[in-house]
């Protein structure tokens, strides 16, 4: 088998179909245990520095109540329109007990909204 130069390596890979690549990029990896995917967080950035690993953004998030404050009844309130499945006695308790987690495995949005309205009724909330 002759030996190719890199053009006609890579005129011969312009010519394959997305399905071949992948077979290829598949067999590359096996032939020489190495994966594609750690070899992109390796490449230096744009700028010509390499770059840390970005920070993957926080997408769940866990509310807590760390004072009732003052209003602690409207805290309540809040509390049960945010958790409509708390009885009366079961979110006082999580009110009186402070710091409490709330709500559990929530969305950004979700977090969000429950750490406006409960701060709005007078509570400090975290988003963990």
């Amino acid at each position: 088998m002759a030996k190719l130069t890199k053009d006609e390596l890579i005129k011969q890979v312009e010519g394959m179909s997305v399905l071949e690549l992948s077979d290829l990029v598949k067999a590359l990896e096996e032939k020489f245990g190495v994966s594609a995917s750690q070899m992109m967080a390796v490449t230096p950035a744009a700028g010509g520095t390499a770059s840390a690993e970005p920070a993957e953004e926080q997408t769940v998030f866990n509310v807590v109540i760390a004072s009732s404050g003052a209003q602690k009844i409207q805290v309540i309130k809040a509390l049960r329109e945010l958790v409509p499945t708390l009885g009366l006695k079961e979110a006082k308790d999580l009110v009186d007990g402070a710091p409490k987690e709330v709500m559990t495995q929530v969305n950004k949005k979700t977090a969000e909204e429950a750490k406006v309205k409960l701060a709005a009724a007078g509570a400090t909330v975290e988003l963990k």
